[in-house]
């Protein structure tokens, strides 16, 4: 059955975020892998995304000051069988070398990013 397999990654709002990923960088081992930035997730090989928006930035409501990401092992069945189960599914499914996303709406209203990392058996 379609499953969350893991965390991907926590983003925050920020008035400044070039200089956050700098102390990120310098302090916590943040690194830059692929236009994104990560820490290590050693128990699977794969990252944990940490990423930083400006205020303003529409990829996720203002309102909500931060955004989960899960990892999952099928996207696109998780996606179906929520939508089936009533809960709120965008539309919406992006792919990227790195792998696809999609996204749900919790019941307080809080976007949740849900990726499927590329691995070496799948696709994108």
């Amino acid at each position: 059955m379609a499953a969350v397999i893991g965390f991907g990654g926590m983003f925050l709002r920020t008035d400044d975020p070039k200089t956050l990923y700098a102390w990120y960088e310098q302090h916590l081992g943040l690194t830059k892998i692929k236009g994104a930035y990560a820490f290590p997730a050693p128990t699977n090989g794969g990252q944990i995304i940490f990423s930083f928006f400006k205020q303003d930035n529409a990829y996720f409501p203002p309102v909500q000051k931060a955004m989960v990401n899960l990892q999952v092992d099928d996207l696109d069945g998780l996606l179906d069988r929520l939508q089936a189960e009533g809960v709120m599914v965008d539309p919406e499914r992006q792919s990227y070398d790195f792998g696809k996303f999609g996204w749900v709406t919790d019941p307080a209203g809080n976007r949740v990013e849900l990726w499927e990392p590329v691995t070496s058996e799948s696709e994108v």
